[in-house]
């Protein structure tokens, strides 16, 4: 055994970036910091060796920075900011660099820091001023607290260093005790009246400081004169209203102006509204008068408000105002007008009596009695028949209702003519045409014209060969509806066939064909029911029955033709055979019913038998005899359990021997023979018809139950 020494190099590679401690640093240098002046960059470390370590530092492009790297006796490089050119802080407060550390690995890798440098500021800049001279003019009639003006000074330096602070310099006495200027924010104004005969003009200096620099401007207010009086309106004569077809230059109104004010104060300028029809006539001295200038339109403009004007030459011009209010009345100039001169309506046919089926509206745009209107129908027909009868209009709302249901089979359309004519003098008055479209209803059933139906009682027969292949034609049923639209749109169906297989017809054609071969268990005649139906909602529809005939010549046909008119006799006598049928059963059901009461009335009056042994049946409960259900009920239940029949011999009622109620004991020993009643106990009915005990039963307590038939005329129930 050995032992042998290995040693083992790793070598490195460029796996880990240059990294700053701290991702942003913060320099404050103040703005009139020396040229040259040097700031020491954070180091960047990199866990590499060699030259995959920092090899190199770069910082981004600023004018006033540049960017010096150094290596120590550490061989360590170290980087520091050099200032190259002066700082602002009125220009910029802030600058921001990045700092990039480089290693030397391939590929390298980087790192980077943010350097953030504050410009500090310094008071190095003093107030200046926005006007060097401020010139003001300022009305003497300007009340006490009004601001005359604001001067303004701005210092570049922030902060503390930028704070200003305003003051009077070779300020006069009057000018203190006219003016007041606001230390902070430069505001002058007034502390008491000014006076243009008193001082036309006022001087004075301010000066603004910083605390270390002072600024000063020149200040000077003019005072201007004013117009201290308005002129005044009176009016001396005025119309309240006016008719709308007055002449022009009707004269509405007088009125005079005048002024308080000597020279070209004095002089006043009266006016109205240039969009008016009216105008002022200067008269003599200052009185005008109102005339008017156009025609007047009461439907344009009911009523005007006239603003008069009067107004100075002063500077500025002072002026008053009178406002008066003229009505302009109205007259019959305007006819009444239709919305549109013809209207289309659509009505649906079979519309009920008094329906509302349209409004006509026209407008007068005149008022009251002018501008009412009432509304007629002048005279015509709808179709033969008078208008008058069909069609009606409210007089006073235009309404139009229908009198009549309107019929789209008839007629499709009618033209009427309204007339409005308002309530002047003379009256005015314009025609509108009206069209009613009636609107079609499904309500004419679809007519079947072939087959035709027969008037002799008889049925249409279509024969077919009985070689016809599937599809052979053997008629068509052909109808038609008067209605129109998708109404008279119609469609057949296959209602009824004595073999559904056999026969198939067209859904829109009505074409009656065969759907398979025929064979020979196929019998000769079919009885086919065709339902037509139309396409309204509802729709409505009609049948015909047609006979088909599978026969190859006209022997074979008059062969069978008993048998042919036998399913149209059958089917035409059938409503009448219900109606008999009904009649009968409810006639035989009132007998039936009257007949039990007579019984159980003759019952009850014989007291011989009603004392009898016999006297249990009175305990049979009415429901077995009342109601035809009852009976039919009572005969189901009973039918089997006993007999009684009656012959010429006698008429006792004989029980069957082997019956189980001869096993049953009698109630007080009363025998069996002691039970037998005669039908004449019974039954007393003198008729010619036969009332016959069908069914008797005995119950366990004696008592005994007895079924009714009756024969009537030869009908049994």
């Amino acid at each position: 055994m050995k032992i042998y020494s290995v040693e083992i190099e790793i070598q490195d590679i460029n796996d880990n970036p240059p990294t700053f401690l701290t991702e942003q640093t913060v320099l404050q240098v103040i703005e009139n910091k020396a040229l040259g002046s040097r700031f020491v960059m954070p180091e960047a470390h990199d866990p590499d060796l060699g030259k995959n370590s920092v090899q190199g530092y770069d910082v981004s492009f600023n004018k006033h920075f540049t960017l010096e790297v150094k290596e120590g006796e550490d061989g360590v490089k170290r980087a520091e900011l050099v200032l190259e050119q002066s700082l602002d802080h009125e220009e910029n407060v802030l600058h921001q660099l990045v700092l990039t550390a480089r290693d030397g690995g391939d590929p390298g890798r980087s790192g980077t820091a943010q350097i953030l440098v504050t410009v500090i500021d310094v008071n190095d800049n003093a107030p200046v001023f926005n006007q060097s001279v401020y010139k003001i003019k300022i009305l003497e009639n300007m009340p006490t607290g009004t601001v005359v003006t604001t001067i303004e000074a701005t210092d570049k330096d922030h902060g503390v260093n930028s704070i200003l602070t305003y003051s009077f310099t070779k300020i006069r006495e009057n000018v203190i005790l006219k003016f007041q200027l606001d230390s902070k924010t430069g505001e002058i104004s007034l502390i008491s009246p000014l006076d243009f005969e008193e001082t036309e003009r006022y001087e004075f200096e301010v000066q603004a400081t910083d605390g270390e620099s002072v600024s000063r401007c020149s200040v000077f207010v003019n005072v201007i004169n004013v117009n201290d009086n308005r002129p005044e309106i009176l009016i001396s004569s005025l119309l309240s209203q006016v008719v709308e077809n007055s002449p022009t230059g009707t004269t509405v109104a007088l009125l005079e102006v005048y002024d308080r004010d000597s020279g070209e104060y004095g002089d006043v300028v009266c006016s109205i509204p240039p969009n008016l029809p009216f105008q002022l006539d200067k008269s003599l001295g200052n009185y005008y008068s109102l005339i008017t200038d156009g025609l007047l339109d009461r439907e344009c403009v009911s009523e005007y408000n006239i603003t008069i004007t009067a107004m100075d030459k002063g500077t500025p011009p002072l002026t008053k105002t009178k406002t008066i209010s003229l009505k302009i009345t109205d007259v019959n100039d305007n006819p009444p007008l239709f919305e549109r001169i013809s209207y289309a309506v659509h009505v649906s046919e079979n519309t009920p009596p008094g329906t509302s089926i349209f409004t006509v509206k026209a407008i007068d745009q005149d008022w009251d009695l002018n501008g009412k209107i009432m509304y007629s129908i002048v005279d015509g027909h709808v179709g033969d028949v008078p208008l008058t009868s069909s069609i009606s209009i409210n007089s006073e709302s235009g309404v139009i209702y229908a009198l009549r249901s309107f019929d789209f089979e008839e007629f499709r359309e009618f033209t009427i003519q309204v007339k409005a004519q308002d309530g002047g003098s003379p009256a005015l008055m314009s025609n509108a045409t009206v069209s009613f479209f009636i609107l079609d209803q499904n309500d004419n059933t679809p007519e079947i014209l072939y087959p035709s139906t027969p008037t002799d009682g008889s049925s249409g027969v279509e024969m077919a060969p009985r070689s016809s292949e599937p599809g052979y034609l053997i008629t068509k049923v052909i109808a038609v509806d008067a209605d129109s639209g998708q109404n008279a749109w119609l469609s057949y169906q296959l209602l009824r066939s004595t073999d559904q297989g056999l026969f198939t017809v067209g859904l829109q054609n009505g074409e009656l064909r065969t759907a398979r071969p025929i064979i020979e268990k196929d019998t000769m005649t079919h009885v086919l029911v065709v339902l037509v139906k139309d396409n309204g909602e509802p729709c409505l529809s009609s049948s015909v029955t047609v006979t088909i005939v599978l026969a190859d010549s006209l022997p074979e046909v008059v062969a069978d033709l008993g048998i042919l008119s036998s399913p149209a006799d059958i089917e035409s006598n059938l409503t009448l055979y219900l109606v008999i049928a009904v009649s009968v059963v409810s006639f035989l059901f009132l007998f039936f019913v009257i007949l039990l009461l007579v019984f159980r009335l003759h019952e009850w009056r014989q007291s011989e038998f009603s004392t009898s042994s016999l006297a249990n049946v009175n305990a049979l409960s009415t429901s077995h005899f009342v109601g035809l259900e009852g009976v039919r009920a009572f005969l189901q239940n009973y039918s089997h359990d006993a007999c009684f029949t009656t012959d010429s011999r006698n008429n006792e009622i004989n029980y069957p021997s082997d019956s189980h109620y001869s096993h049953t004991p009698l109630d007080n020993g009363v025998s069996q023979k002691e039970r037998a009643v005669t039908v004449e106990d019974l039954l007393n009915v003198a008729s010619d018809d036969q009332l016959l005990v069908q069914n008797m039963a005995v119950s366990r307590d004696g008592a005994v139950q007895v079924g009714w038939g009756c024969s009537i005329s030869g009908w049994q129930l």
